[in-house]
């Protein structure tokens, strides 16, 4: 029996690659976490995105963002879909100042996780309002039932908040996309190979999400390096990931130097992803 998702939810994110929303925790848990978050900022600079930035593995860092993946209704939900073994492998902070251009351009998260099999799911967990001004998350439904995608960098388009700034390049039509709003506490979840991507925010507030790649365990990178993930319910019997520690405190001296180790690794795979998808295409080329 599912634990917290309908049958009817279920059969949704295998037939369209998304559902939303799913309540995770309180609009006051939600502004609580915010308020967290906003400290942690004032007492160590801005949460960027990038291997010097703690926008990326930031449950590595900070208690809150520990708390959050691990949040009951969110494992559930999660369990749902993947089974009991659950793994984090990435947490990304997806902030949009107010009345920012910046957008996601479309993409598939894994055009650049090289992981497989393709059973990860992303949960974007809304910190605050994340509505159709705000510049929701947007998909399109069944995309993810035709493989990975090619990916290119657009030219002459919008600030492009993705770290490589690549998206999809292969036809699709970008009419069918269903916007996913979500208010504080909710959260949307979508398949590795959905189509997605978000405009620009127009309210007067910051747009503030976390996002949040689970594994089952059986998932592995297919690249040469090692890499870390962090074991959030269930076991481990495959072994695929190094571990990775619990923030003790936010943003102590351990923790910065698992960070520092643990996003090096995870953005060098990056580099050997790249070249190797360069690789391919020269050769296809020819």
């Amino acid at each position: 029996m599912p634990k917290i998702l309908t049958a009817e939810q279920i059969e949704q994110y295998h037939r369209d690659g998304y559902v939303s929303p799913v309540r995770a925790f309180s609009a006051l848990e939600a502004q609580a976490y915010r308020a967290r978050f906003e400290q942690s900022e004032r007492e160590h600079g801005p949460l960027t995105v990038g291997q010097s930035g703690g926008g990326s593995k930031t449950h590595v860092l900070y208690t809150w963002a520990d708390e959050i993946v691990r949040g009951s209704a969110l494992l559930d939900a999660v369990e749902d879909l993947i089974g009991p073994d659950i793994l984090v492998y990435q947490l990304t902070m997806w902030i949009k100042p107010a009345r920012d251009d910046a957008i996601v351009d479309w993409h598939q998260d894994a055009s650049y996780f090289g992981l497989e099999p393709h059973e990860h799911v992303t949960a974007w967990v809304a910190l605050t309002d994340a509505t159709s001004e705000a510049g929701c998350v947007r998909v399109i439904p069944g995309s993810h039932r035709q493989g990975v995608l090619h990916h290119s960098v657009r030219q002459g388009r919008a600030r492009n908040m993705l770290p490589r700034g690549q998206s999809v390049s292969t036809e699709f039509d970008a009419r069918a996309a269903v916007e996913m709003p979500v208010r504080p506490g909710e959260f949307s979840l979508h398949h590795t190979l959905a189509v997605h991507g978000s405009e620009p925010n127009r309210s007067h507030d910051r747009r503030i999400g976390v996002g949040i790649s689970y594994i089952p365990a059986r998932v592995r990178f297919n690249g040469q390096a090692r890499l870390s993930a962090k074991l959030v319910r269930g076991v481990d019997n495959y072994h695929h990931f190094d571990p990775e520690p619990r923030p003790q405190t936010d943003c102590d001296a351990a923790s910065r130097a698992a960070h520092e180790r643990i996003t090096r690794a995870y953005f060098a795979s990056k580099q050997e992803l790249a070249a190797r998808y360069a690789a391919m295409k020269d050769s296809a080329a020819r």
